[in-house]
């Protein structure tokens, strides 16, 4: 009788903090270099309010994050991945986010101001708007 050893399943929406946290983080600072963010925006971006874990992850961004921080990241990745198909020329879509915009959504403010309320759902709403704009899911 040969015994067989069942390996439970990886379930394919489990994510993997670790692996993802590395190319997030790199990914992410190269996003705010191009979009010429503060230290200050950039933490309130990434939800992290103390400057020494801020500048650990920038010094060593092979970390693991925080399940929250990741999916900040993944709002900033998506806001940026559409202002590019939205604006093909590089330097409008990354001064997209600083311009102030009329949409109801902004009320005369930039897209970067409402992000920075702090609250991971403001990053949701923006990305959303973005995803709308281009004919995408909403």
């Amino acid at each position: 009788m040969e015994l067989v050893m069942q390996v439970p399943a990886r379930s394919t929406t489990m994510i993997d903090r670790k692996g993802h946290s590395g190319p997030a983080l790199r990914t992410f600072f190269r996003i705010a270099g191009l979009w010429n963010l503060s230290v200050a925006e950039q933490m309130t971006l990434l939800g992290v309010t103390a400057r020494s874990t801020f500048f650990k992850w920038k010094k060593n961004p092979n970390t693991t994050l925080p399940k929250d921080t990741l999916e900040r990241i993944s709002y900033i990745l998506g806001i940026y991945k559409a202002l590019q198909i939205l604006l093909p020329d590089e330097t409008a879509a990354d001064e997209w986010v600083k311009r102030p915009n009329s949409a109801p959504l902004f009320g005369g403010r930039s897209a970067l101001e409402r992000m920075l309320s702090g609250q991971v759902a403001d990053l949701f709403v923006v990305r959303q708007y973005l995803d709308t704009q281009r004919g995408g899911w909403a």
